[in-house]
């Protein structure tokens, strides 16, 4: 009996997108009609092994499959072959059309594919899902020509310049279009401060007694009718002198009704720099963050839900729908007097990028707290900031009362502020973090003290004021602070200087690359961006040219647009660029010479002289007879400037292999023992900072190296796991039991010791003769 025919499987719909996250969350959506894949990004790029541009042939890119994608690319062909249709949903953004752009061209060679579509995802829910897949649309390829024409630059800029730092400096140095503008940023803050000179100047604050006895403290605002400019100790105890025997009064009292507007809405630059000044994410972990909540996060609902829209836009637009869903909620929460009356102008400056939402929650009704046990506390931390910023951006504005005294005497006018809120607003959910780099203004900042407006009360004009007490306080004008993520953010984005993707990766990359450090937040200029910047500016002034970088970005813009041929843009910047290539390859020498120093010391193999030179873990002696001479040796640099060889220190340690003594090398990430007899023995091991593991496992703990910094952990993992970021303090928490304590510096505390339990707030300062050495000092109490 013949067997019966299998019935045929119906086709299903394919759906590709970029992450398995982003892939789950939509394929629990869609159900069992539909298969969805993930690409993992890219699949298709420019081969890094050679420029993959030819220039003679009208800039033609040569794509060919990334290393390692080819399994993908075979699961997603045979996948396309079953499919009766397939829907390309890569992230909504010209990296996202341009993944979806290579998949669409292979797909496209095989027999029979079926229609190809594009899904532009701005959120993902079940409702954005299901409308995105009713009206799907086609790859734009002027937003793919957008993509390719940044490609196509960034690599002719960095394959041009790059070559010349490695014969220069060393090899694996790199000169990106926008990261090298980055740098300028950096390196002109760093020659600023360098450059500047201090200026004393001196203000002049004076309590007064009222008439029923209520001490206020004012500011000098006026002298002579004009803002005070006391430059001097001897000027400003002049001028209390000739105030002492003034009759004071009250010449006017002041009442001004203010308005604060909420804020808008979130664009990718703002959303890094709150979150930078409130939560302390750089502008690379607030991004990967976000776009995790993007993709999709289990919070107790039927299915992954995606927390927040796409966190990469310019555009402070807010649908309709989730206008009406955040004014029900206000209402419903707070009460209608805390909504917003009107539409806001959310118009973008940019004609591009409004194709897509700021950056707000799903729904207004998933409140943070509602969510909270199912994300991870920086997860919580980035949502709450967005919900709350958004939930602000629709309500109304908060009202203030302020009230001014202006107190006369002699040719000085004295005056005290008080502001008392009359309505909350906005404020009652979020208000932004103030400006850290705001400076005092150099004749010392407002005008006025503020005061508690309740001491104002019942002062009215003509009221007799007794001088109480002056206050002369001495200042130093200031230089601009040193930038952080967030203030970087900001300036990139006010300059023009890339565009919501770049902003993290550009930060990211000058970091890694070692031309800039990072210091309690804000960037130093490294002694190699120093290098690399001077050799830059020197030959390429264009490239670092403010104005010619954002233009280049508005002509990307343009391209997207459609208003301008991506190939013409790409060859009208070559075409100078490709000369002064050239005549910098002439001066490749001459740099050289100017950045390796000579040194005084003889190399002990052949007799010639040792030069400094760079390597990847900084300066060393090389001889400068290399390659017939090798020899090379760690060098130290003293506070004259002066070279030394720096010499191996041998302790009393003993190789535990070969019974030699251990010696004290620098490495990658400091300092730590190996073998007197290398090579020979290549044995190597932490240095022992002498202070028993605190989880009384008999280790010790050490100092160990990794991407994100040093470290301290048990000499006996793997079978002990302790690890901490800070340095630990073997004496228990006297709060919590904690068997151990730790250094910390923090920003906003100075340097302290606290418990390293989350729970517990336990914090000791030092105090004046003492640093928090000094207070780990104190005898170790075992582990327990």
């Amino acid at each position: 009996m013949a067997k019966a025919k299998k019935p045929k499987e119906e086709a299903k719909k394919l759906v590709i997108v970029e992450s398995p996250s982003k892939a789950k969350t939509i394929n629990k959506y869609l159900g069992s009609d539909y298969i969805v894949l993930a690409s993992k990004g890219h699949l298709i790029d420019l081969p890094k092994s050679k420029l993959s541009v030819d220039v003679e042939n009208n800039f033609e890119p040569t794509y060919r499959p990334i290393r390692g994608k080819a399994p993908i690319i075979n699961q997603l062909k045979k996948a396309a072959l079953k499919a009766s249709s397939i829907y390309l949903a890569a992230d909504p953004d010209r990296e996202g059309e341009a993944i979806g752009w290579h998949i669409k061209n292979f797909l496209s060679l095989l027999e029979k594919v079926p229609t190809i579509y594009r899904l532009r995802l701005n959120e993902i829910t079940k409702h954005a899902i299901e409308e995105a897949i009713q009206t799907p649309s086609e790859v734009d390829l002027n937003m793919v020509n957008a993509q390719q024409a940044r490609r196509v630059l960034d690599r002719l800029v960095g394959y041009g310049i790059s070559p010349l730092l490695w014969k220069n400096i060393r090899r694996g140095l790199s000169a990106g279009r926008v990261q090298s503008v980055a740098l300028r940023l950096i390196y002109e803050r760093e020659k600023e401060i360098e450059g500047f000179k201090p200026v004393e100047y001196w203000t002049l604050e004076a309590d007064f007694l009222t008439h029923d006895d209520r001490l206020i403290r004012t500011k000098l605002a006026k002298l002579k009718g004009e803002k005070p400019d006391l430059k001097t100790q001897e000027e400003t105890q002049a001028l209390i002198q000739s105030l002492l025997q003034a009759d004071f009064s009250v010449s006017a009292v002041l009442h001004r009704e203010k308005s604060k507007k909420p804020p808008m809405p979130f664009t990718t630059s703002k959303l890094q720099q709150e979150s930078y000044k409130k939560l302390r994410f750089g502008a690379r972990k607030t991004m990967s963050i976000a776009q995790g909540l993007y993709e999709g996060v289990e919070v107790g609902e039927s299915a992954p839900v995606g927390l927040i829209t796409y966190m990469r836009t310019d555009s402070k637009r807010v649908s309709p729908d989730a206008k009406a869903e955040a004014a029900k909620f206000i209402q419903e929460t707070y009460g209608p007097k805390y909504l917003s009356p009107g539409d806001r102008d959310t118009a973008s400056k940019q004609k591009i990028q409004d194709a897509h939402e700021a950056i707000r929650p799903t729904s207004a009704f998933r409140t943070p707290d509602q969510v909270k046990t199912f994300l991870t506390p920086e997860q919580y931390k980035l949502y709450k900031l967005i919900w709350e910023d958004f939930l602000a951006s629709q309500m109304s504005s908060a009202l203030y009362r302020e009230t001014s005294v202006e107190i006369t005497g002699g040719e000085a006018l004295f005056r005290a502020t008080g502001t008392e809120t009359v309505f909350d607003g906005f404020t009652k959910v979020y208000e932004e973090a103030a400006d850290e780099d705001k400076k005092e203004g150099e004749n010392g900042g407002d005008d006025a003290e503020e005061v508690n407006p309740n001491k104002l009360s019942g002062i009215n004009e003509a009221d007799k004021m007794t001088w109480k007490e002056p206050i002369p306080l001495q200042h130093f004008t200031q230089p601009a602070p040193r930038y952080t993520d967030a203030s970087m953010v900001k300036t990139m984005e006010e300059m023009g200087i890339g565009r919501p993707s770049t902003y993290a990766p550009t930060l990211e990359t000058i970091q890694t690359r070692n031309y800039v450090k990072k210091e309690n937040g804000r960037f130093f200029l490294a002694e190699l961006g120093n290098l690399v910047y001077e050799i830059l500016i020197k030959n390429f002034p264009k490239i670092l040219d403010f104005e010619f970088t954002a233009k280049m970005e508005g002509q990307l813009d343009q391209v997207e647009a459609g208003e301008l041929e991506w190939r013409n843009v790409i060859r009208d910047f070559y075409t100078p660029f490709k000369d002064t290539l050239a005549e910098a390859e002439k001066l490749i020498g001459e740099e050289k010479i100017k950045i390796e120093q000579v040194s005084d010391i003889p190399c002990e193999k052949c007799g010639q002289f040792m030069i400094v030179k760079w390597g990847r873990h900084g300066k060393f002696l090389a001889c400068s007879k290399y390659p017939e001479c090798q020899n090379t040796k760690s060098l130290k640099e003293t506070s004259d400037g002066s070279i030394q060889v720096d010499t191996d220190t041998q302790t009393d340690e003993k190789c535990p292999k070969c019974e030699s003594p251990m010696v004290v090398k620098m490495g990658r990430f400091g300092k730590f023992l190996a073998c007197s007899k290398y090579p020979e023995c290549k044995t190597a091991k932490p240095i022992s900072l002498n202070i028993q593991c605190p989880l009384g496992c008999g280790g010790e703990v050490v100092s160990r190296g990794s991407r994100r910094g040093v470290f301290y952990g048990c000499n006996k993992y793997p079978d002990c796991k302790f690890i901490s970021w800070y340095k630990p303090i073997l004496r228990p928490c006297p709060q919590c039991g904690s068997v151990y304590l730790v250094d910390k510096y923090l920003k906003t505390l100075g340097p302290h010791v606290s418990c390293p339990n989350k729970e517990c707030e336990y914090k000791e300062f030092p105090k004046s003769d003492e640093t928090p050495a000094t207070i780990s000092a104190t005898p170790v109490v075992p582990a327990s």
